[in-house]
């Protein structure tokens, strides 16, 4: 799931689908329909924090490049 939603932040389209991996699903739903809840919430909070370096990579290039400029 977290391959998930870095893919959406990122405009990355995946076009791999495996029914194993939807039918493990199931049978977790089957005992406990809340269980999809509490692994999304994880998913996001992972995704989260693995799209924060993309942010802190982007906003040194960008420090990096005004400091360029600045020194031109």
């Amino acid at each position: 799931m977290s391959a998930a939603f870095c893919c959406a932040s990122l405009g990355i389209v995946p076009t791999v689908r495996h029914a194993d991996y939807i039918g493990a699903w199931l049978e977790v739903l089957r005992e406990d329909n809340r269980a999809i809840v509490r692994a999304a919430s994880q998913a996001s909070k992972a995704a989260d924090w693995i799209l924060s370096f993309l942010l802190d990579d982007e906003a040194s290039d960008t420090d990096a490049d005004a400091i360029d400029r600045r020194a031109a």
